[in-house]
């Protein structure tokens, strides 16, 4: 079997090494890759904004499935001209993919579908937007509608940073031209459900959490993500089933009902609030980091789950297996991530780290004279196993400690919320 993953980053190397594991030992292509996926797979150059490229690189493959890591090729449609031309492929198509290419349609299918999630309004220009901020409460949320690489959401703490954001959206136009939603903030923790969809059927994968903000603490701007842990303390099997009733099920139905039946993975970023789980937003395939997180937990042959998702009704029946293990993912970016990326600097100590036994996967990378360097903003992520958040989470940081290059940049507080969390629950249950 021949399988074309299309991507080339963090998320997409953690797909290959997953693929990778299947029984069914497939050759494995990824386009564009770098320069760590190359060690995984046979690497080819594409564009990834043209569907019709990947069509055609596919199709001269003679590839049996082709797997879509980032959102922007789900959006352009490239799984319907795939499915069209006789090609399977892992994703939805551009109707489904919607919910994550628009806030505003997103936020619309939330409130058909009974779906919780925040109040909010769309503005279409600076005197619309000037006129909702108003009537707001603060601190809000504005959000660009279309895709921004994760960083297109900016949380104002009053009226004067809202206008101030408004002016990036409508003035500046740094995310093209564009909608704004601009929405309730909610107070809470985060948490990231993924699950496999057919159409029809939800087969939850197991949650995790992800650190959007690049520094400690949770403060400074949101980037791509910084980390990410799994499983998530309090989230057992019954509390996944019911989150997945709750969210997901209720989408796949009414896009179902409208004659765009979801394939794929959805995955939702919920907040734990007070009130109840709520929705900040839905993407529409493996998130980055926190695919790097599951997948290495993950059991069941991810090949056969990918297949099975393409047929309506091929999830009937299917769980998804995990293994027991803790995973912690912490991320090194570059210099002046999340605003810009530094490229062309030497990475030392990849050997190193992968002798720890942590899993490295590469995010933004390339070779240059038989050298590894940086190519972009988020460069490395490092996974590491454990019986436990605290094993997992050491591991993780103790190989992370022997990456280098310059300005390396790396959040110290990834897990450590779910460290103390463990440690109290194992003090209850085993008292002094």
């Amino acid at each position: 079997m021949k399988i074309l993953v299309v991507g080339g980053g963090g998320r997409e190397h953690a797909i290959v090494r997953a693929l990778s594991r299947s029984p069914k030992n497939p050759e494995l292509l990824c386009a564009p890759g770098n320069a760590g996926i190359a060690a995984d797979a046979r690497c080819l150059p594409l564009d990834l904004a043209d569907p019709a490229a990947i069509v055609a690189l596919a199709r001269d493959e003679a590839v049996d499935l082709v797997v879509i890591g980032p959102e922007g090729p789900l959006v352009a449609g490239a799984v319907d001209e795939l499915e069209a031309a006789g090609i399977a492929a892992f994703g939805p198509g551009a109707a489904g993919a919607q919910l994550e290419g628009s806030k505003a349609f997103a936020k619309r299918a939330m409130l058909d579908a009974g779906v919780p999630t925040a109040d909010y309004r769309v503005v279409r220009s600076l005197a619309e937007g000037e006129s909702a901020l108003a009537q707001q409460s603060y601190p809000v949320v504005l959000k660009a509608d279309g895709l921004a690489a994760g960083k297109g959401v900016i949380i104002a703490s009053d009226i004067a940073e809202a206008r101030a954001a408004l002016a990036v959206f409508f003035t500046e136009r740094r995310f093209g031209p564009t909608e704004v939603v601009i929405e309730e903030h909610l107070a809470g923790e985060e948490l990231t459900l993924l699950a496999l969809c057919d159409g029809k059927n939800v087969v939850p994968l197991a949650p995790a959490q992800d650190y959007k903000r690049i520094f400690d603490g949770d403060a400074g701007p949101n980037t791509g993500g910084m980390g990410s842990y799994s499983p998530v303390p309090g989230v057992d099997p019954a509390a996944l089933e019911r989150l997945t009733d709750l969210i997901h099920r209720p989408i796949v139905d009414l896009m179902a009902s409208r004659g765009t039946p979801f394939h794929g993975v959805l995955y939702a970023g919920l907040m734990l609030t007070a009130d109840g789980p709520k929705v900040l937003e839905f993407n529409t395939r493996f998130g980055d980091p926190e695919t790097q997180t599951v997948l290495p937990r993950l059991r069941s042959d991810l090949v056969a789950l990918c297949l099975a998702s393409r047929t309506p009704g091929g999830l009937a029946g299917v769980a998804a297996e995990f293994d027991d293990d803790w995973a912690v993912t912490v991320v090194l970016a570059s210099a002046g991530y999340p605003e810009s990326g530094s490229s062309g600097d030497p990475i030392s100590g990849l050997a190193e780290a992968a002798g720890r036994g942590a899993e490295v996967v590469h995010a933004g990378t390339a070779e240059r004279d038989g050298s590894i360097v940086t190519a972009g903003g988020r460069v490395l992520n490092v996974t590491a196993l454990g019986p436990d958040p605290a094993s997992a989470r050491d591991a993780a940081y103790a190989a992370a400690a022997l990456i280098n290059f310059e300005g390396r940049q790396m959040r110290t507080d990834i897990a450590a919320r779910a460290v103390a969390r463990h440690r109290e629950a194992s003090q209850e249950r085993n008292p002094q």
